[in-house]
């Protein structure tokens, strides 16, 4: 068979074709590989950064920087901001203004996004946290003791140091707080700020289509991406992982209130290594404990730390209230658990900025007038009595018996705390930081409570470390005559009886945190006999206090 020949014609139109359909494949491919490429790039800018708000000077790094846990455990901020609007049911309603609930249930969109901020922080207050003023005299965005960082796409804040290790004082009722940097948060509430978030995130109505209407009344301008991906996915997020905290760290609702200032360290501890809890006996229905579930102690003071690495016998101190580690550097590592900063993501270049500081950080000096003659006639005193255990003074931390445990059997105090610390927890807590050369090593079981330096006294009240005794001039007497009950939470000080104010129920309509002694974990007996000075007499103890003043 015989072909016609091709005409030179068709083979030019098939070669133009051929060269055009490839030229818009190469043109189309390059638009797609670019646009690929540009949504790739803006991907990796948007969600990749991982970075914190960094302060310059330590103080607002102390009081704002991140220690890493917002990776872990952070809050959109725009979720965190929105939160106690949403669910002002949870707050604590003995400590809101008695029409609160009523001014964030009325139509948000009367209100501009200032005022809505406000309400916000006005819930957050409820449960200790501590707002300072910015230049223009209104309350700054977040308070003392939460730090923000940028992570997978949004801004991210969570709870660090200053949370628990930050208080104010005022001279009166009247007076501006003074904010203390380094003193125990004799404030913050943090069951209620944990029982506040599980509670909110496990409502019904913690879900895109309540808060995304909230976020934008607070002055959120979020994008199509935020609205549409970023904010709907963190808010699922958001309410799984905090979910899964409570299953984990749930435990304080078998047991009694903790109240301000107080948290239960190694009860959280075991909620790393899923301790179980559920099955223990409740406080609230079966008034009873198991003797082993409640740890609830008073957030200590962290000054002056360089000089608790020397003790008599050349050894660092027993740090912890029952002396369980005896590393400075190991005991931070725990303590930035608390703020969600795990092995993995903690930001070891930001806390170590804070652990320099702290060795040298001193507490103010006392604020109040003191009497310099009776000081002077309670300083030997002091060294009959307090000294060996306590240092020679509250920068001379010298004392033979300085940093080490005292046996329970000898000191006498509730020993709730000191059972709830059981030796396998010290040994799970061995393999923290495994593989790395911050690995613990230094967690030990022990018999009693650790003989702490008395390095800003003055602002350490309520005292004992469980906080059940709530001034020094309780503390020097015998159990039977110190207060069964008392009032946590006020920040006025009594100069005094050296403490705050504890006979006060309620201020403003606001009410203080009642503290019972008869309650498990809670007794105030023990350091009382001749050897602790209760057998004084009324002027003894009184010059004794003057000089304690001075610490």
């Amino acid at each position: 068979m015989k072909y016609p020949e091709q005409q030179p014609e068709d083979g030019a139109r098939r070669i133009y074709w051929t060269q055009k359909a490839l030229t818009a494949w190469i043109v189309t491919s390059t638009v797609v590989t670019l646009l690929v490429l540009g949504m790739l790039l803006y991907a990796a800018i948007r969600f990749l950064p991982n970075r914190a708000v960094r302060y310059d000077a330590i103080q607002e790094h102390f009081k704002y920087g991140s220690t890493g846990g917002e990776v872990n455990l952070g809050f959109p901020y725009w979720i965190w901001q929105a939160a106690p609007l949403l669910c002002p049911d949870y707050l604590p309603a003995d400590r809101l203004a008695p029409d609160y609930r009523a001014r964030v249930a009325a139509h948000a969109a009367r209100d501009g996004a200032a005022e809505r901020l406000a309400l916000s922080r006005e819930g957050y207050k409820s449960l200790g946290l501590i707002y300072e003023k910015g230049l223009d005299g209104r309350d700054k965005d977040l308070p003392v003791g939460v730090s923000k960082r940028r992570n997978f796409g949004l801004d991210r804040v969570f709870l660090n140091c200053a949370a628990c290790h930050t208080s104010t004082v005022r001279d009166t009722p009247d007076s501006e707080p003074r904010l203390v940097l380094g003193m125990p948060a004799n404030l913050f509430d943090l069951n209620r700020f944990e029982d506040f978030f599980f509670r909110c995130t496990d409502d019904e109505q913690f879900n895109k289509h309540a808060l995304l209407p909230e976020v934008g009344y607070l002055g959120g301008d979020l994008d199509l991406l935020d609205r549409t991906l970023v904010y709907p996915n963190a808010i699922w997020l958001m309410r799984d992982r905090v979910q899964f905290l409570a299953s984990r760290l749930g435990f304080f609702y078998k047991q009694p209130a903790w109240g301000p200032g107080r948290v239960d360290t190694f009860s959280n501890a075991k909620g790393i290594f899923a301790w179980p809890w559920k099955n223990l006996p409740g406080w609230s229905t079966e008034r009873k404990v198991d003797p082993e579930s409640v740890g609830t102690a008073d957030f200590p003071s962290i000054w002056l730390q360089a000089a608790r690495k020397k003790r008599a016998d050349g050894a660092q101190m027993q740090l912890h209230w029952d002396g369980n580690n005896d590393k400075v550097e190991e005991r931070n590592l725990s303590a930035a658990f608390g703020t969600g900063a795990l092995p993995p993501i903690i930001d070891h270049a930001a806390v170590g900025r804070i652990e320099d500081w702290l060795l040298t950080f001193a507490p103010p000096p006392y604020p109040y007038p003191i009497n310099a003659p009776l000081a002077a006639q309670g300083e030997p005193l002091y060294q009959r009595y307090c000294a060996d255990c306590h240092g020679n003074s509250g920068r001379d931390f010298t004392g033979a018996r300085v940093g080490f445990v005292t046996p329970i059997e000898a000191i006498g105090t509730d020993r709730h705390r000191l059972d709830n610390y059981v030796y396998d927890l010290a040994v799970n807590q061995g393999t923290l930081y495994a593989g790395t050369p911050y690995r613990f090593s230094h967690f030990r079981k022990t018999y009693g409570y650790a003989n702490m330096p008395l390095d800003g006294i003055w602002l350490r009240a309520p005292y004992l470390h469980n906080g059940s005794v709530p001034n020094l001039r309780a503390l020097l007497q015998r159990a039977g005559e110190r207060p069964l009950a008392f009032y946590r939470g006020n920040d006025v000080y009594d100069p005094a009886q050296v403490g705050f104010k504890a006979d006060i129920p309620e201020e403003n309509g606001r009410k203080f945190f009642y503290f019972d002694t008869s309650i498990p974990g809670n007794g105030n007996r023990g350091h009382e006999g001749p050897a602790y000075g209760t057998d004084l007499s009324d002027g003894d103890k009184t010059a004794l206090l003057e000089y304690l003043k001075t610490f």
